[in-house]
């Protein structure tokens, strides 16, 4: 069975504090239903402890789902999946650029987390499955609730279903791959917090936010993102925005 694993982008994006190493965002974010990855399980290859297929460049290590599976042994199912994984391998095929701001990482890690939920019977929660998720990525937890949108503060953790029309965007990536830590050290430079605004931004809908505001007002880590990468300019449209720390934009589309 081949499962999905959905983009996200950013409809706004505000730093509202920090807590120790992290920042604390108010953000919310949208599926992107036209852009996923597939995945499925298949018959093992090879004698790997974890055999994964994909074109992901980075290493197994550095892998979001490796690391998905590792949090989810660390968890107390590690005879579970090892005897799972002794005759499944795990095939993904990647169109969600990475790099991008589009959460491709994060929803892959999400997806498998549902996957081997299902196929292992762990019998876990989305609650306890977003517990799990959150030791790989801040934005995991977004993705194992699948709502097509929701408001997401903390570091990830708070994951609120935000009722409204579905949105439909249409996103381009440039080939500039952004460094998320590069683009968080550009906005500390430029700190700026704006609780008030955050706290409105997330009470309207996604329209109203995109026809109320600029790119660089909607989203705290655009106007670092420039900076660290002046060649984002060249791709700034009327009615496009930036997604997350970068690279994408997208625009709203009418069916």
């Amino acid at each position: 069975m081949i499962n999905r694993a959905y983009a996200k982008v950013n409809i706004f994006l505000k730093i509202v504090a920090k807590r120790g190493n992290y920042h604390e965002l108010l953000s919310r974010f949208v599926l992107v239903k036209n852009l996923y990855d597939e995945m499925e399980f298949k018959i093992k290859q090879t004698n790997k402890e974890f055999e994964l297929h994909g074109e992901f460049g980075c290493t197994l290590e550095s892998n979001t789902i490796f690391k998905a599976y590792l949090s989810t042994c660390k968890a107390g199912f590690e005879k579970e999946l090892k005897e799972f994984f002794t005759c499944k391998a795990l095939h993904v095929k990647k169109n969600i650029p990475s790099f991008a701001g589009l959460g491709g990482g994060s929803s892959d890690a999400a997806t498998f987390l549902h996957m081997i939920n299902k196929e292992v019977n762990l019998g876990l929660s989305n609650d306890e499955l977003a517990s799990i998720g959150l030791e790989v990525g801040a934005d995991v937890p977004f993705f194992i609730y699948g709502y097509d949108s929701a408001n997401v503060s903390g570091i990830g953790e708070i994951v609120e279903e935000f009722k409204e029309k579905p949105l439909h965007v249409k996103t381009i990536t440039p080939n500039i791959k952004c460094d998320t830590k590069a683009v968080y050290k550009a906005f500390r430079d430029n700190y700026k917090v704006d609780v008030n605004l955050a706290e409105t931004m997330a009470k309207m809908s996604s329209i109203e936010l995109l026809q109320s505001y600029d790119d660089v007002i909607l989203n705290d880590l655009f106007g670092a993102s420039l900076r660290v990468y002046p060649e984002l300019e060249e791709y700034r449209k009327k009615d496009w925005f930036f997604s997350g720390s970068g690279s994408s934009f997208f625009i709203r589309r009418e069916f």
